[in-house]
């Protein structure tokens, strides 16, 4: 009861004991938690805060704190388990809602944890003699319970018989027939949760039919929470079952656009979001394919988008008109307006040119109505539909409609209206630049007006500001590596000035165009051409000195100290940039190079200021710096190195680890020998980062790439941390083949598998052409397993494929004669090459090349 206290102390002191409790006598302490939630007697507070710290106990959002939680579950001793599961069966029929309702939550977790391991095998059972309860809150209670434990558990724990049964309790639960509302928003978003598990039902055309029925129903239900939660599973529905639903679209149709022009909006987002997803399929289906069918494709595009467009696109535009007064004001705003035109633009990368006709009528009608309402929906139109028709099509439409575009920008009355023109100039910028098409859209006559106007609106209402931003950023890149000019460059200076002084609007803070701007300059910087170099060179000492100035600030609120921070971040990116710019090339490298150490020293008082974290982006200039500075780089290791390590060591911020663990990657690089005094610190942290469960997974195969930068750069010093390096690789590589799963996963491994590859490639070449290659030489039979496994496994990408090539021709280059036997005897590795030497990807190719040099010539010694 006291740990919802109001007075501070008393909390804490409650939520101490239950801390001690807990670690104390762990089965006693989950026990008193279940009796409290089951305990009619006690305030509904008290059952409801159990309940979530019950919760807690058995779940929790980090990885190994969640694998911990379930080991520990799975321990506790069988009796005070069956206890607390007894609790928490009869607290669901609590007449309490607060109460049945968080136990769902728990039992559904306890099922989580228990079914896959084939216990509590009763529950189901148990829990569908529930369902024909009278108290309808009872019924109601299981149906959440059931949608929960769909949620937690994955299809393949449950048998098909028991999940007919779920199913066929959920769909009873929601027809029209049930007369509490209640249980019928249960049942409808229990189903939701369910469908992963109904394969097998919606391969059978009654029960797939009867599914669709009742959920077609549910959408015309009088509440309104149901009519959306049955939304929500067509949409579902329609990523899932994509393949099933010729027979039903005609229905659906009919059942969406009423939604759209008639329910309220939740319902209405919902109804929308269904034609979005079935853009998504076609468009997944289109790509994988190309277009064209063959027999090899899984599933056959049944064209839903392009059968439906003639009725599909008035009913979108209609919605562009319901726009809200204020939704530029507000970052996360969604509504009807909005999502019609993310679904017409959508529609556009579905269907492509056949939507043209549709819509420029509209924006023809439209756009000079003196209702801001449809101006602003003719130009939402005009620009949602840029990505997907050809520029063929597009560009005759563009170039009538800039000038248009450019005076609305100016001088309409409307903020919305000027808000949406500036975001479809940077649509048409971002599509439609250096198109391979004849007609330009930006010439020397017109690009003065473009760039005036950009500038011009750079000084309009925040919102409008960061449009203009945007388009200035999509513009700065169409013109990316043309080379030695660009119709920008006469604007450079003028442009850089415009979006400095846009950085210290006074109403800067409020918004996100702060961010805009410095994202944009930095763009304007990445693109610019040598005759600009001179101009670049000279915001180096005003980007320094905003940097200055945001260190000397002090006394600062915890607020203002987070803000400046973020400030900080973006001056150190935009300094990133620039150090890229001017250090790749020869002839400003000489000039930049003035101002290392004071941008280092900068870099340096930005750590100081945070104490406790790095900063990432600082963090990130400073791999930036390493590398154009090359050797001279040392001279700043041993102030900088105590930064290095608090990077390598936050396991919280893993994204700021992962980034530290590439700069010890850009150091190694730049400094070779000269980061031996700093490997031991470095290779001891990244060896600890590697055994630690604590760290998220995605840091480990950067880890990796940069054993290989370190051995690398030091060559045979390599060797005291050899025997570590090796074993760590080995348990990954072996842990890398074995690993089936999700797309996601898939992903992972490749990643995994390509970082441990740069290791062994790194390692290979750091070693080459010295005395003791031949310490390499008892641990070149499992790599070469590992080639093996890689390759029977059919699932790597072409980086991986590339990495691994070379790494066969890093062996053979660097133990020449002592590998040629071990390769000659590996089982795939002659295929492997064949298959890389004739593979369309250029770079697996070219290393393959290489590689097959490399072992002829270790076969022939």
């Amino acid at each position: 009861f006291n740990a919802q206290s109001i007075d501070g102390t008393v909390r804490k002191n409650a939520e101490e004991s239950l801390k001690q409790f807990q670690e104390q006598n762990l089965p006693g302490f989950l026990l008193s938690l279940s009796g409290e939630l089951a305990n009619e007697e006690k305030p509904i507070e008290t059952r409801k805060l159990a309940g979530l710290i019950l919760k807690n106990a058995l779940d929790a959002k980090e990885q190994h704190r969640k694998f911990e939680l379930v080991q520990r579950w799975l321990s506790l001793d069988a009796t005070a388990k069956s206890q607390i599961k007894a609790c928490l069966l009869q607290t669901l029929s609590s007449p309490v809602f607060d109460a049945h309702s968080t136990t769902s939550q728990v039992i559904a977790k306890v099922a989580g944890i228990e079914l896959p391991q084939k216990q509590w095998p009763e529950l189901i059972g148990s829990l569908l003699s529930n369902v024909h309860q009278i108290p309808a809150y009872a019924k109601q209670a299981t149906l959440e319970t059931l949608g929960y434990l769909c949620e937690e558990v994955s299809p393949d724990v449950i048998d098909q018989d028991q999940v007919n049964k779920i199913l066929t309790a959920v769909v009873q639960g929601m027809s029209a027939s049930e007369g509490n509302i209640d249980v019928r928003l249960a049942a409808t978003r229990a189903l939701y949760n369910a469908l992963g598990f109904a394969q097998a039902n919606f391969s059978n055309d009654m029960e797939r039919d009867y599914i669709m029925r009742v959920v077609c129903e549910a959408t015309l239900s009088a509440e309104v929470r149901i009519r959306q939660a049955a939304f929500e599973c067509l949409v579902s529905i329609s990523s899932t079952y994509y393949e099933k639903l010729t027979p039903y679209i005609q229905d659906i149709f009919n059942i969406t656009s009423k939604a759209v022009r008639e329910d309220e909006e939740p319902v209405a987002l919902q109804a929308i979001e269904f034609w979005s997803s079935i853009c998504d399929e076609e468009i997944d289906i289109l790509e994988e394919y190309g277009g064209e069918f063959t027999g090899d494709s899984d599933v056959p595009c049944f064209y839903f988008i392009k059968k439906a467009l003639p009725a599909l696109v008035p009913m979108l535009l209609e919605t562009l008109l319901k726009q809200e007064e204020d939704q530029d004001q507000d970052e996360g705003a969604w509504n009807i307006a909005m999502a019609g035109g993310t679904c017409l633009g959508l529609v556009a990368q579905t269907v492509g040119d056949d939507i043209v006709p549709l819509v420029v009528p509209f924006v023809e009608e439209n756009i000079t109505k003196p209702d801001w309402r449809q101006r602003e929906a003719a130009t939402y139109a005009f620009g949602s539909i840029l990505d997907g028709p050809s520029p063929e099509k597009l560009i005759p439409l563009v170039n009538v409609a800039l000038t248009f575009m450019l005076s609305a920008l100016t001088k309409d009355p409307n903020s919305h209206v000027k808000d949406t023109t500036a975001w479809a100039l940077g649509r048409i910028f971002e599509f439609l630049l250096g198109s391979a098409v004849d007609l330009p859209i930006i010439t020397q006559a017109n690009c003065q007006q473009i760039v005036t106007v950009l500038l011009q609106s750079m000084k309009d209402t925040p919102n409008v500001a960061e449009k203009a931003c945007g388009a200035l950023y999509f513009l700065a890149q169409g013109y990316e590596g043309e080379g030695e000019s660009s119709p920008l460059t006469p604007f450079f200076q003028e442009i850089v000035q415009s979006l400095l002084t846009v950085t210290h609007r006074e109403d800067v803070g409020d918004s996100r165009l702060r961010t805009a701007a410095y994202e944009t300059l930095n763009e304007v910087v990445r693109c610019s051409t040598v005759e600009t170099a001179p101009l670049v060179l000279q915001l180096v000492a005003v980007i320094m000195m905003e940097l200055h100035n945001t260190l000397e600030s002090q006394k600062l609120s915890s607020e203002g100290r987070e803000k400046q921070s973020e400030l900080q971040g973006l001056l150190c990116g935009c300094l990133q940039v620039i150090i890229q710019k001017l250090g790749s090339s020869e002839t400003t490298k000489y000039a930049f190079m003035q101002y290392a150490d004071q941008i280092m020293g900068l870099f340096l008082r930005v750590f100081a200021f945070r104490s406790a974290t790095v900063h990432e982006e600082a963090m990130l200039a400073i791999g930036a710096l390493a590398y154009s500075t090359g050797a001279d780089f040392a001279k700043y290791m041993p102030e900088f190195y105590r930064y290095l390590e608090m990077g390598l060591q936050n396991f919280e911020e893993y994204q700021v680890c992962a980034v530290t663990v590439g700069v010890v990657g850009d150091i190694s690089r730049a400094l070779e020998e000269k980061i031996v005094p700093y490997c031991d610190g470095i290779m001891t942290q990244l060896l600890k980062n590697l055994s630690s469960n604590q760290l998220h997974r995605s840091v480990k195969p950067p880890i990796f790439s940069c054993f290989g930068d370190i051995a690398l750069a030091v060559g045979e010093y390599f060797e005291k941390y050899l025997m570590w390096a090796m074993s760590a690789l080995q348990s990954a590589a072996d842990l890398s083949t074995h690993i089936a799963g999700d797309d996601e996963l898939v992903e992972y491994t490749n990643s995994l598998r390509n970082g441990i590859l740069e290791a062994y490639s790194g390692i290979f070449q750091g070693f080459k052409n010295s005395p003791k290659t031949q310490l390499l030489i008892p641990y070149a039979p499992h790599i070469l397993q590992f080639l093996d496994g890689i390759y029977m496994e059919k699932d790597m990408d072409d980086m991986v494929m590339k990495t691994a090539i070379g790494v066969l021709g890093d062996l053979a280059d660097t133990l020449g004669n002592h590998a040629s036997s071990m390769i000659q005897q590996s089982v795939s590795s002659k295929d492997f090459l064949n298959e890389c030497l004739s593979s369309e990807d250029l770079l697996v190719k070219e290393s393959a090349q290489w590689a097959k040099l490399a072992i002829s010539r270790a076969i022939s010694v």
